[in-house]
């Protein structure tokens, strides 16, 4: 078990201890998540939950499918009040373990099509929160890399819709490949069932002279500095789902801070402790989207992003 020791104090939490409740909640996180870690604790701490106050936080980090499937069974054995899920992926583990136990998850890509939920407005489970609208941005991020890079029209979509439970990669690819007609494009699937596999077909999509890469939202790819170091060095551009990708040198990306999520997931947290079925709680989605541009990395491929796309850009890390 493992404790985090959360300074500060507020009224709210000092209401909540005066009930005598300590509130047992379960996290299943990829191991790479300290952001998100950070921001679903200081949500707690703003809905008055506080470590060894009134709260504790069994925690569990996975760095694999397998891991990720022991820990959910874990968290479940536990019989937490709550779990929270960082993603659709490991709500689906734990779903499995549990149809009894409320999960909140902060970024499900499809929580319709993960089967999560009958619908965003009544999920009808045990299995609430927010969604990420992945899917829906597809073709919007295909468009952004064709305005940074106007010559690339042979893009490799690098993701896991074979993957028998990548149902939010298998959804981006159908939307990819109806965007790009449209946007002139030509797309390659770069497609991988397990992380040792990424290298070996990504040098094949290169053989088949992709200019460009769009990384899909896959639960099952390595971290993103892995990811951003192979593609920085074969030289092509490359659009992310997830600011984490230019923070790691990726050249840009576009989506929900998911940060801002798993803040919002402690609300929904404090909603089931207080007597809400996850049932009768809709799901949210995201109403921003980030651009971030990786200037550094656009000067290393030679890139001259626009003004125009400068100007859009909600950050640019130099």
């Amino acid at each position: 078990m493992l404790f985090v020791l959360i300074s500060g104090w507020t009224p709210r939490a000092a209401q909540a201890q005066a009930t005598g409740r300590m509130w047992q909640i379960g996290v299943l996180l990829r191991d790479a998540r300290q952001d998100g870690l950070d921001a679903l604790i200081e949500g707690l701490r703003e809905q008055g939950y506080v470590e060894r106050k009134n709260m504790v936080l069994h925690l569990r980090r996975f760095k694999s499918e397998e891991e990720m499937s022991k820990f959910a069974r874990e968290l479940v054995a536990l019989k937490p009040d709550v779990i929270v899920a960082g993603t659709g992926r490991s709500a689906q583990a734990l779903k499995d373990a549990t149809t009894s136990l409320p999960i909140v998850v902060a970024s499900a890509g499809d929580a319709v099509a993960q089967g999560l939920a009958k619908s965003l407005a009544h999920p009808g489970g045990n299995v609430t929160g927010l969604t990420s609208m992945s899917v829906d941005l597809t073709a919007k991020r295909l468009q952004l890399l064709g305005e940074a890079a106007p010559k690339a029209k042979r893009i490799g979509v690098l993701g896991c819709p074979l993957d028998p439970n990548g149902q939010t990669g298998r959804l981006e690819w159908s939307e990819a490949q109806l965007a790009a007609p449209t946007l002139g494009l030509e797309l390659v699937p770069v497609f991988v069932r397990q992380p040792a596999e990424m290298a070996n077909e990504f040098e094949k999509a290169l053989r088949q002279k992709i200019q460009a890469v769009l990384v899909l939202n896959c639960s099952i790819l390595p971290r993103p500095e892995q990811i951003t170091a192979m593609v920085n060095k074969s030289g092509i551009p490359s659009m992310y789902h997830h600011s984490r990708y230019p923070q790691a040198d990726g050249l840009m990306s576009y989506g929900p801070e998911s940060t801002d999520q798993y803040r919002s997931a402690a609300v929904f947290v404090d909603k089931i402790l207080k007597g809400r079925k996850p049932a009768d709680l809709p799901f949210e989605q995201p109403t921003r989207f980030d651009l971030v541009i990786n200037m550094k990395t656009a000067k290393a491929l030679g890139l001259k992003i626009s003004p125009v796309m400068m100007l859009r850009a909600d950050r640019v890390i130099e």
